[in-house]
């Protein structure tokens, strides 16, 4: 479990994106190029590989926290809105591409839903076995 924490967040991120790109149960809806990722963003998002790049920040999320839902992931995701001469509000992110994304986690057999007391979702051991088997 230190293995995946002593790694920096941004290179561990970007190993496990090209390793679902890789892999294939992945795939990017055809929707994502006209959306934004949240209400404080002014533009659709323009990142090529922004699909695979946000699985894999969602999949370690959730490796760390253990327990992790769509709320939760919306305020971790979230920005801040500018408002013309009014001050910025901080404003979720986008519930849809982060329900997309655990639900194709979900048929490709990395998360599950949590049973316990806490409601979200949780690694399987496939998922486990395969965030921890990427490394430098």
């Amino acid at each position: 479990m230190s293995l995946i924490r002593e790694i920096e967040a941004g290179k561990y991120n970007s190993l496990l994106a090209e390793a679902l790109k890789k892999d294939g149960k992945f795939k990017a809806p055809e929707w994502v190029e006209f959306v934004k990722s949240g209400p404080g963003r002014q533009r659709p998002i323009e990142e090529k590989d922004f699909w695979f790049k946000r699985s894999a920040s969602i999949l370690r999320q959730i490796y760390l926290r253990e327990v992790v839902g769509v709320e939760r992931l919306r305020t971790r995701y979230g920005g801040r809105k500018e408002r013309g001469k009014r001050p910025n509000k901080f404003r979720k992110g986008s519930g849809k591409i982060i329900r997309t994304i655990l639900q194709q986690a979900e048929s490709a057999g990395f998360v599950g839903k949590s049973e316990a007391k806490r409601k979200g979702r949780v690694l399987t051991e496939n998922g486990r076995k395969f965030l921890e088997e990427i490394k430098e």
